[in-house]
């Protein structure tokens, strides 16, 4: 049977090192409001906090909590998909705790955990949710098993970064990046590595033109150093579909054409303060918008790596993303 309980859904590696202290405050807090039925989930990989999610919306679950970034979110998204639960019935909410949690910001969500906690149970209290998009993404081919997510993707650099920002060592070196530089310290150092990365590469070899095809349509043939897709207005943090809800049906992808590694830092301040699309020319920044489905594929064929709301995906000849269902996001 269903059930009105709040299942939280927390990752031990998300986060500065002060978040940490977060998870063992969230059932006394809800308690401290009248919520006692509250029940926390701790999870050491994003794995099991995917298991762990399909596993109480098996059993009965419809309110789950995730806490963490935006790849614990991601994983607890995908939880609730395995579950073969209608995601219409499921409410779904972001307790900020981890590195780019967008989505977390865009909800309106508080960084401070008690602020948190107030929030959720006035908006549950009230039903207060917003639909958003839930988009598809598959490999042509190869084994990868299609993922889904609701915030952001990517490939070229954007689709490279979480090789760095997810790696074996993650809970301690996202943890002194994020205590020291902010949400987005793990982001940015990972892309300074990845660009460090692809500058030697290309003595060796370059990677070649990108086709993109956009509702079954050649849009481009070009070479990119990134490509940056978003399902609607992610707030300041990646700024390019301002004003798009995350519930609108279609979604955007943005691109930054190879003009060279001299200048791609004044590419990235421009793309990440907003004013690039007031010279697109002079700064390689293409978009698109995508209604039914966005094909991306390297003209080498060679696999190439997708960003997946922080996590990566390796998609062979090409990757195919559609919007195929929607979730209730728990909202401020």
């Amino acid at each position: 049977m269903p059930s009105e309980r709040i299942e939280v859904v927390a990752t031990t590696m998300s986060g500065s090192i002060k978040d940490w202290g977060k998870v063992r405050r969230i059932v006394p807090l809800f308690c401290e409001h009248g919520r006692d039925d509250v029940t926390l989930h701790v999870a050491e990989t994003h794995d099991e906090a995917r298991q762990t999610t399909r596993d109480v919306i098996a059993a009965g679950a419809r309110t789950v909590i995730s806490a963490g970034g935006s790849g614990t979110f991601n994983r607890v998204l995908e939880g609730c998909i395995d579950s073969g639960v209608a995601l219409e019935e499921i409410k779904l909410g972001f307790l900020r705790k981890g590195s780019a949690d967008l989505i977390g910001k865009v909800l309106g969500m508080p960084d401070t955990i008690e602020e948190a906690i107030d929030v959720f149970v006035r908006s549950l209290a009230e039903n207060r949710t917003v639909p958003c998009d839930v988009i598809r993404v598959e490999s042509q081919a190869g084994p990868e098993p299609p993922r889904h997510f609701v915030g952001y993707g990517g490939a070229g650099i954007f689709g490279r970064i979480p090789h760095y920002t997810e790696n074996r060592f993650v809970k301690y070196y996202k943890g002194v990046l994020s205590q020291l530089f902010g949400d987005l310290g793990p982001f940015f150092v990972g892309t300074v590595l990845t660009i460090a990365e692809r500058s030697l590469k290309r003595i060796v070899r370059r990677e070649g033109p990108w086709r993109i095809e956009v509702d079954g349509r050649d849009a481009s043939r070009s070479t990119y150093q990134a490509l940056i897709l978003v399902n609607g207005d992610l707030g300041s943090d990646l700024p390019f579909a301002r004003g798009v809800a995350l519930g609108s049906g279609d979604f955007h992808l943005f691109g930054l054409r190879d003009l060279g590694i001299f200048r791609l830092p004044g590419q990235f301040k421009h793309a990440w303060d907003a004013s690039i699309a007031a010279d697109r020319e002079r700064w390689g920044f293409e978009s698109y918008h995508v209604t039914e489905r966005l094909r991306l594929s390297l003209a080498s064929g060679r696999p190439f790596p997708v960003n997946v709301d922080g996590s990566t995906m390796i998609c062979h000849e090409a990757a195919s993303f559609r919007i195929v269902d929607c979730v209730p996001l728990i909202a401020a």
